[in-house]
């Protein structure tokens, strides 16, 4: 008998406190220009990623996922010519 029907799947949040800073001074909001510059609180190059103490996931690629679920395109700049 197959009761995969009637399961549910439910969805929370992954990231329920999305500023993990703890330091003095506080670093920039995720939703701040410079949300780059928070201090990294996992770093993991061997898989691209970093996650920063603002919830801000930064892959090596300079894109980047927002605790509430926006994706920003990487923005590398291009090399000259």
């Amino acid at each position: 008998m197959n009761h995969a029907s009637s399961r549910s799947t439910q969805t929370t949040p992954q990231r329920k406190n999305a500023s993990m800073c703890q330091h003095q001074p506080a670093c920039p909001s995720a939703e701040s220009a410079d949300r780059e510059a928070a201090r990294p609180v996992a770093n993991h190059p061997e898989q691209g990623w970093s996650l920063l103490c603002n919830g801000v996931l930064l892959f090596e690629d300079t894109g980047e996922l927002l605790p509430d679920g926006q994706i920003i395109a990487p923005h590398r700049p291009l090399a000259a010519a």
